[in-house]
């Protein structure tokens, strides 16, 4: 028992140290929620099961897979559901099931996906993000995980709002922030990173050079948000290359103090 407490506690303090490394300073009410889930799921920030987006915790596929290998599932079954689903219009909808023992009748759930609804990331994949987001749902109704996951967010199915379109962007440093009904440019850039395994440090340096500023914390939004324009294009069209510049900027990080 107690080493199992320590065990927890030790998985915790990690889960912070990272979460603050990524997203700053975290509400105290975000950190007893860490907690929670830290000591009740095992879910890891290092391993990516979870992802902070305008102060919520949400989890990821990643993060639902493992609790249900770690709680050993009996299986997951899944099927598309032909009569309305659209293959022109690239529309699926999936149905899921998750048996958490050999006897289980089931926990269902249903997931769909369209060009309207999907990152312009995985725009083709629509069929997959439909699938994964079924398993989710199905994943989250079995074990009692109160959260949303990542991949079911509609607020990542498009690029971010232009200036006009934010009431708080002034164009002025500093005004990189969130709008109502968007993520932070802050969280969309950490996704980012996080899905496709980049530099954070590097990432930054690259953001700073682009965007002609020492630090990005000084560029404003409209720069801030073509940059993470211009990084979702390049990883999903040469992601090899990208490292390859990302990695240009190794020794500028280094020279630093």
């Amino acid at each position: 028992m107690i080493r199992a407490m320590k065990k927890r506690s030790v998985a915790f303090r990690s889960n912070v140290r990272l979460a603050r490394s990524l997203w700053g300073v975290l509400p105290t009410v975000a950190l007893e929620r860490l907690k929670e889930l830290t000591e009740k799921y095992g879910f890891s920030v290092a391993a990516g099961d979870l992802q902070l987006l305008d102060g919520r915790w949400y989890v990821t596929h990643a993060g639902l897979l493992g609790v249900a290998q770690h709680r050993r599932c009996h299986g997951i079954g899944t099927s598309l559901q032909k009569d309305v689903s659209d293959p022109i219009a690239s529309r699926w909808v999936f149905k899921a099931s998750v048996y958490k023992t050999s006897g289980s009748r089931g926990f269902v759930g249903y997931g769909d996906a369209d060009p309207s609804n999907v990152s312009p990331l995985v725009r083709g994949a629509e069929m997959r993000v439909a699938e994964t987001r079924a398993v989710n749902r199905a994943l989250r109704k079995a074990y009692g995980i109160g959260l949303c996951s990542v991949e079911e967010l509609g607020a990542f199915s498009g690029p971010p709002k232009s200036v006009a379109a934010s009431p708080r962007s002034n164009g002025h440093p500093g005004s990189n922030g969130s709008g109502s009904s968007q993520p932070r440019l802050r969280d969309q850039l950490c996704l980012l990173i996080r899905q496709h395994n980049l530099d954070p440090t590097l990432v930054k340096a690259y953001a700073a050079d682009f965007c002609g500023t020492e630090t990005l914390r000084k560029a404003s939004r409209d720069l801030v948000e073509s940059f993470i324009t211009q990084l979702a294009t390049s990883v999903k069209k040469d992601r090899d290359g990208l490292v390859c510049k990302l990695n240009s900027y190794a020794q500028s990080v280094e020279a630093k103090p």
